[in-house]
């Protein structure tokens, strides 16, 4: 039996005198989940191509041909016409043995010059640079739809929680911001990321480099890296930027989980602030009356394996020795997943969010409960010129009163505040209001309905700079 008998030919069968068993070319093919680089594969042989025909390797007919032959590939791959095959083991090696069918032997010439280790670390930061420019497309639609909800609700009032007990009256619209500002140093953390993905390790080969005249300058221009790799051992095993890029992920999944969780509470009977349409719901099979908060549950859910996906990646490189090693095949389908995870994540927040429907009535009574402007008459009491501690003190007897009696603050009469402090006079009943609660809190960062309209404008402002710098 020839070696042509054994199915598709290994570019490295030349060392073997035996074909790959079966199972063992099943177990470490990649192809099934790698080919999903094929497009960012594609344009990275594309420009080392025109690399080494600018620096006389190829002759400009041979560049011409393997481009030509590259993209009638990718038309064939985007058709569904491509033979896949798991003999060839990877996207590389299955587009490359593709080329040559389709130009014959002037598409082996293709690979002087690198090797699958730069290769795939290059179509990795390809494929990461352009999937985290998505994600930002679809947080910034969160943020953007958040900072719309939060002008409409500036001066809807509901109880602010400490320890999910009711502390001080804020405004939706703050509480909103809250979210906002959460989400955008998510933002601003993802650009950050992609700064340190847009590197080209491409010219590393397997780990010494190469020596070919190569122009690597070239090819980060071609495919708009911001810099080039300056070693190449580590060029070719390094995946911080995934791990890191993981690790922003995992926060933006616990923010969104922080919200999810809110959400499951807000919408329950028991809370009943705010209601989701219909169409981010389900229901029981068998409990007619049920309407499930499904989308903040399952998003809530999908945080925990974005958190597990992080932690695979950083124990798949913990022990790994310079340079590259098989061991890194594992490093995509984590990825994969949590893009995917992500994308899919913000997509359902930024269409569900802008559409809450909160019920003013229900969180303005939440609200009146709980004692929660006890903080502003203690803070009255301060102005008056009663020590903070003894102020605390009397506050604290006034609502020992109010329990016992069953009233809430602004309920009590004046002759029974005084009792407790005659610096208590009528002018008290104004801080014991929600509205004067939530409007004294008025300086950057409050609460108070101008500063949640202020700074709803700042972060409009932030998020068009943003958008303007990264054109």
């Amino acid at each position: 039996m020839t070696r042509e008998d054994d199915g598709p030919q290994k570019p490295w069968g030349g060392r073997f005198q035996e074909p790959t068993d079966a199972f063992v070319e099943a177990f470490t093919a990649s192809v099934p989940f790698d080919r999903r680089l094929y497009a960012q594969d594609i344009a990275g042989s594309i420009a080392h191509a025109r690399m080494l025909a600018r620096v006389g390797v190829l002759s400009r007919d041979e560049m011409e041909r393997i481009v030509a032959g590259l993209e009638a590939i990718r038309r064939e791959i985007e058709a569904g016409e491509f033979p896949w095959s798991v003999a060839l083991e990877d996207v590389h090696m299955n587009i490359e043995a593709r080329l040559v069918e389709r130009i014959g032997d002037v598409g082996k010439k293709l690979h002087t010059g690198r090797s699958r280790n730069d290769q795939v670390a290059t179509d990795l930061r390809l494929w990461l640079r352009e999937e985290i420019d998505g994600l930002q497309g679809e947080l910034r639609r969160l943020l953007e739809g958040l900072l719309d909800l939060a002008e409409r609700e500036a001066e809807t009032i509901m109880p602010g929680f400490t320890h999910l007990q009711v502390a001080q009256p804020v405004t939706f619209g703050h509480h909103l911001l809250a979210w906002f500002e959460m989400l955008d140093r998510d933002r601003r953390r993802l650009q950050e990321v992609r700064r340190r993905v847009n590197v080209l390790p491409l010219g590393a080969a397997a780990l010494a480099g190469t020596s070919y005249p190569i122009d690597r300058e070239f090819v980060a221009a071609q495919l708009g890296f911001e810099a080039v790799a300056e070693n190449s051992l580590d060029a070719v095993s390094d995946r911080d930027f995934a791990i890191e890029f993981l690790s922003a992920a995992s926060l933006l999944m616990m923010h969104l989980s922080r919200i999810a969780e809110e959400l499951v509470l807000w919408t329950s009977a028991q809370f009943d602030f705010v209601r989701l349409p219909d169409r981010f719901c389900t229901g029981s099979s068998i409990m007619p009356q049920k309407k499930n908060p499904d989308v903040p549950e399952l998003v809530r859910g999908k945080s925990g394996r974005v958190f597990g996906h992080l932690l695979g990646l950083l124990t798949l490189m913990k022990s790994q020795p310079l340079a590259y090693n098989k061991d890194n095949q594992e490093d995509k389908e984590p990825l994969f997943d949590t893009v995917d995870t992500l994308q899919g994540s913000l997509r359902a927040f930024a269409d569900m969010l802008p559409a809450l429907e909160p019920n003013r009535e229900r969180m303005r009574a939440a609200a009146r409960s709980g004692y929660s402007t006890a903080t502003d008459l203690a803070d009255y009491l301060v102005r008056k010129g009663v020590p903070f501690r003894d102020a605390h003190e009397i506050v604290g007897r006034a609502v020992r009163l109010g329990i016992e009696t069953g009233r809430e603050l602004a309920e009590i009469p004046l002759d029974e505040l005084q009792a407790l402090s005659e610096h208590i006079g009528e002018d008290v009943y104004a801080v014991l209001t929600l509205e004067g609660s939530v409007s004294a809190r008025d300086h950057r960062g409050g609460t108070a309905p101008r500063q949640v309209r202020a700074a709803v404008a700042r972060a409009r402002r932030r998020l068009a700079e943003a958008a303007e710098a990264s054109r």
